[in-house]
């Protein structure tokens, strides 16, 4: 599912497991929202499996997937963390963490078998997790005169928008608007319609 104005995260984080010649692979899905909580997730796991061989992970971060990282923790290169990464994507979700310890059975599984067990185990927990869809907001404020914050409300309310600000002034008020971005555009070109409101410049 892809859309301008919503992308989809964990809600309950979910875990699993896979077994392959005698190693295990523990797996964990959870949701982050910053590189910091990322790391901090992946310490906390890395301290209660401490005697695993490898913790490994991969992350997507921002609604357009801006940021990742996968880790491979001393497995060959490319046969942990992007597998895990891989499957991020497959079930289309961001601002989440995937993490898969492995204790190492004895037997090597070569970098084929590996592949296949990191994927398996991170698609288990993701399995596992409740996905849960996110709406991006857009804010756009209107000044209007006493007289005029009804016709603000009415149309906000129309429009399907949510009033989170109101400050009063010395004229009227100033109303911020929280409406999905993809309704954005319509809301506002209303509000230009109506002279008597005036709109202020977004500040971020």
């Amino acid at each position: 599912m892809h859309s301008d104005d919503a992308f989809q995260t964990i809600g309950t984080p979910g875990e699993g497991s896979y077994t392959e010649k005698r190693s295990r692979f523990l797996s964990f899905a959870m949701h982050v929202e910053s590189e910091e909580e990322a790391k901090e997730r992946v310490a906390e796991i890395r301290k209660k499996f401490y005697d695993a061989r490898h913790v490994c992970y991969a992350y997507s971060l921002g609604a357009d997937r801006g940021r990742t990282r996968t880790n491979d923790d001393g497995e060959p290169s490319g046969t942990a963390g992007k597998p895990i990464l891989g499957q991020l994507l497959a079930f289309d979700v961001t601002d989440t963490l995937a993490v898969v310890v492995r204790y190492f059975g004895g037997v090597k599984l070569g970098t084929g078998g590996l592949t296949v067990a990191y994927k398996t185990a991170a698609a288990e927990a993701l399995r596992n997790a409740e996905v849960v869809e996110k709406i991006i907001y857009a804010s756009l404020s209107v000044e209007a005169s006493y007289a005029n914050v009804d016709m603000v409300m009415r149309l906000a309310h129309e429009k399907g928008a949510r009033i989170a600000q109101q400050t009063y002034t010395d004229t009227g008020c100033v109303l911020t608007l929280s409406i999905r971005r993809g309704h954005y555009d319509d809301l506002r070109n209303c509000v230009a319609k109506l002279y008597t409101l005036r709109i202020l410049p977004e500040t971020d």
